[in-house]
């Protein structure tokens, strides 16, 4: 699928455009609210480039694939964009997708610029040619288990499913959280049902269960099953991944899913730049726009500066990576080496703890920041 450049953009005298690989889970099993809100930053970005000449009177162009939250398919899109003659490849929601999209980008010699996944090992040695906006799980994840020590919560289960990204969100909050005296229980999903894991954190004595597993299933009917359940009727619920970010949690949930504290990257409050693309994406997508969305815009504010300053060889993209400095929705975006994390990374975006409000679950609240 191909984004065409915006038709309100002036005429270019060179009609050949920069084209930028965009990976975005747009069919299930991806995360397609999210994909949604990722592809309508990107692509309003790239119009707003093109509003204004482009890149150096070249329009900028998105040439989009689906991933569908398949590692396999994401390689093999870097793979046929670089065929295509991409100056960079950007985006991508999911963790191990991402991780797939960045070691073949690596090996190809493809500039990555990965918009919200958030998985440390994004690469299993360092790498010159990617780079990062969202902040590293371990990072966020810290801040909220600082949150679930600060709220009083110290005995926490975790509801899980098999996989390299919860798995590892597991042991940042064990490995913050035990020698601060707090202590975390897994609780397998695919060997309980909800009720049998209600049971569960009934003799756990849990006062609140974070769910590391994947939307609408089995997140949903566990949330119904526990809010449902009279002798839970104290506990936290959790979303550290924040599934109940987008719209789709609320129409699915109503008011069982609020209350649900999650992470969101964003700043407390919008600087100008911020609010107005907040205002645009709420019009094209005919609802608040998540911080995904913003992640989206941010991405191809930095490519567009970057192929300015830089043009559109690889290699001159890839070495541009620690002279960046663009001002993106949610603050200046340099990027810098952090240890333990072998991209370039930005560090860090802004951090929050929120939840939507019981009294009115479109209305988000802010608990903690980090």
């Amino acid at each position: 699928m191909n984004t065409p450049v915006s038709p309100s953009g002036p005429e270019y005298a060179d009609g050949s455009p920069v084209r930028l690989g965009a990976l975005v889970p747009l069919t299930r099993p991806g995360w397609v609210a999210a994909g949604r809100h990722l592809l309508a930053g990107l692509d309003l970005a790239v119009r707003e480039v093109n509003d204004v000449g482009g890149i150096d009177g070249r329009p900028l162009e998105l040439v989009v694939r689906d991933t569908a939250a398949d590692p396999e398919r994401a390689a093999a899109a870097v793979d046929e964009l670089a065929g295509l003659g991409v100056a960079a490849v950007a985006g991508e929601y999911h963790s191990v997708v991402a991780r797939a999209a960045a070691a073949r980008a690596d090996a190809l010699g493809v500039p990555f610029l990965c918009s919200s996944a958030v998985f440390d090992a994004l690469t299993e040695e360092p790498t010159e040619w990617v780079a990062r906006l969202a902040p590293a799980q371990s990072h966020g994840w810290r801040i909220y288990a600082n949150f679930l020590l600060g709220a009083g919560h110290s005995r926490i289960a975790v509801a899980t499913q098999p996989s390299v990204y919860w798995a590892t969100g597991s042991r940042v909050l064990r490995d913050h959280l035990a020698p601060r005296g707090g202590t975390v229980v897994e609780l397998d999903t695919n060997a309980l049902t909800p009720e049998a894991l209600c049971d569960a954190l009934v003799d756990h004595g849990a006062t609140a269960l974070l769910l590391l597993v994947g939307h609408p299933e089995p997140a949903v009917p566990i949330v119904r099953a526990v809010r449902g359940d009279r002798r839970l009727a104290e506990i936290m619920i959790g979303a550290p991944a924040g599934q109940p970010e987008f719209a789709e949690w609320a129409a699915l949930l109503g008011g069982d899913g609020a209350g649900i504290p999650f992470l969101r990257y964003l700043p407390e409050h919008l600087g100008p730049l911020g609010e107005r693309v907040g205002k645009e994406l709420r019009e094209r997508l005919g609802e608040a726009p998540s911080f995904v969305a913003f992640e989206g815009w941010d991405t191809v504010a930095v490519l567009a500066a970057v192929l300015r300053s830089h043009g559109a060889d690889r290699a001159a993209i890839a070495e541009s990576w620690p002279r960046v400095a663009v001002e993106g929705t949610r603050g200046p975006i340099r990027f810098s080496r952090t240890p333990g994390i072998g991209v370039w990374q930005w560090a860090w975006a802004p951090v929050q703890v929120v939840d939507r409000d019981p009294a009115e679950p479109d209305r988000f609240r802010i608990l903690h920041t980090g």
